[in-house]
């Protein structure tokens, strides 16, 4: 590769690139600790130092800031405008930086409500919650490779740009672990965020807002997926759950199918 061709604009949307995924990977590794309660100096289950209601108001409001800004960002029509003013080359990681520092803010300003809900005593239940835990994060992780973790996080837009090469566009692919549930990035999450052996007030609302927030995110996302791929995606949907892994529902779809083709 001539080095000489690289223009001081793709040199600087790399640096860009890799400055937002170095934030991203940080903040990563934060609300593993954050949520799970180790290492991090601030904590989902920390002690109480403002009243109930107010906990309760600034938690809510923070995470309400997050969902905004994640949803409304990643909708279609936003980029359209958004990209008049940011370089497409660097849209994405644009995008992880605000992210990135929506989840800065509720780290560093949460308010634990350690008011407990139901605790796990026994220590099988406990090991196994743990065991959960980590395996939704590691799902989460490995979910994002299977659909192209390097694209998603901006890098390989910004090596693109870089080299003078153009991005493909977007191919409907169902790899491994989509080809049994639709979403299996957001399961990791649910897993992550719900595996603990104390449920606190605090990690109630958090996880319970979460798992509303997406919820109502794959309502979005598939929408703009089925405006990208049409009947593809349609019936992608009809035949894999959209969480939880039902290898009934695609075999009962399969048969259907197959009795229709009969009738032919």
């Amino acid at each position: 590769m001539d080095r000489s061709h690289f223009s001081k604009s793709g040199i600087g949307a790399l640096a860009y690139g890799i400055l937002s995924y170095g934030l991203f990977l940080g903040v990563f590794l934060y609300a593993i600790g954050f949520i799970g309660g180790f290492l991090t100096p601030t904590r989902l289950d920390g002690p109480a130092s403002r009243p109930l209601w107010q906990a309760l108001a600034i938690d809510l409001g923070l995470l309400g800031l997050f969902a905004v800004q994640h949803s409304l960002m990643a909708r279609p029509a936003f980029k359209r405008w958004w990209k008049a003013i940011v370089p497409d080359s660097v849209e994405r990681s644009t995008y992880v930086i605000f992210s990135s520092l929506a989840l800065v803010l509720l780290f560093w300003q949460w308010q634990p409500m350690p008011q407990p809900i139901w605790s796990v005593t026994d220590p099988t239940g406990v090991v196994i919650l743990r065991v959960v835990f980590w395996a939704g994060w590691a799902l989460v992780f490995l979910s994002t490779f299977l659909i192209n973790h390097f694209e998603l996080f901006g890098l390989r837009q910004v090596w693109c740009r870089l080299t003078g090469k153009t991005l493909p566009p977007p191919a409907f692919r169902t790899p491994s672990l989509y080809r049994h549930v639709r979403h299996p990035l957001y399961l990791g999450f649910l897993l992550a965020f719900w595996s603990t052996p104390v449920m606190t007030m605090g990690h109630l609302l958090f996880a319970a807002a979460t798992t509303g927030y997406i919820l109502i995110a794959i309502q979005l996302e598939e929408r703009d997926l089925i405006a990208i791929f049409g009947d593809r995606y349609r019936r992608y949907r009809e035949q894999v759950s959209m969480l939880i892994p039902l290898p009934w529902r695609r075999a009962r779809i399969q048969e259907i199918s197959a009795a229709e083709v009969d009738k032919l």
